[in-house]
């Protein structure tokens, strides 16, 4: 058993002191990196309460809640940005990268204090595995909210539709990654193949545009 609120005063403690020394965008991209990890220890808070509720049991909880929690709660800091401050929607990619890298260190963090420290070949594929799965659920998200937003209608269902999508890439994760041997080996490199896959066609539409 792990005292997540220990280890997120820890890790947010730096963080916060650098929001408050930076300015202008490096402030903003840090306090997202701040913001992803006050969602991870928030979606974790809701994930255990629905458990609870539904008598769900942690790899039920896992698979069918976390994923649905963990994309919803990570995506509030950015909506929140956008109506309290309407910033230019350029910056929104890279408002969203940053709360998926915040969210993922603390996951991973977490992870190995649970763990273990004993199996480097586990953390670094897990590492990697979950860094990429967050960071690609939050590119999919922030496709919504950088090309449909001028639309309302479309602004609505794309997002919610986008949504949908990151979160079951994220619960296809999680079922991998809750089993043994080769399931989890794939499941942790899927999300490094979607990014390479990702990289790989931007840099096409850059050379033909």
């Amino acid at each position: 058993m792990i005292y997540i609120e220990n280890v997120y005063i820890c890790l947010a403690a730096p963080v916060l002191i650098a929001v408050l020394c930076l300015r202008n965008d490096r402030r903003r991209n840090t306090a997202f990196l701040l913001g992803g990890m006050t969602a991870c220890i928030l979606s974790s808070y809701i994930t255990t309460f629905l458990a609870m509720v539904l008598g769900a049991e942690g790899e039920y909880a896992a698979i069918d809640i976390a994923p649905f929690v963990e994309e919803a709660v990570k995506l509030s800091p950015v909506l929140f940005y956008m109506f309290a401050f309407r910033p230019k929607k350029e910056k929104l990619p890279e408002s969203i990268l940053m709360v998926s890298v915040g969210f993922a260190t603390f996951e991973n963090v977490c992870y190995l204090l649970n763990n273990g420290v004993e199996n480097f070949a586990d953390l670094l594929i897990r590492g990697f595995g979950t860094g990429a799965m967050h960071v690609i659920c939050g590119a999919l998200v922030s496709v919504g909210l950088l090309w449909l937003w001028e639309n309302r209608w479309l602004r609505i269902v794309g997002t919610v539709g986008l949504l949908s999508v990151a979160i079951t890439y994220h619960g296809v994760y999680n079922i991998l990654v809750n089993q043994t041997g080769i399931p989890l080996v794939i499941g942790c490199m899927i999300p490094v193949f979607t990014m390479g896959m990702f990289w790989l066609v931007r840099r096409q539409i850059q050379f033909f545009v």
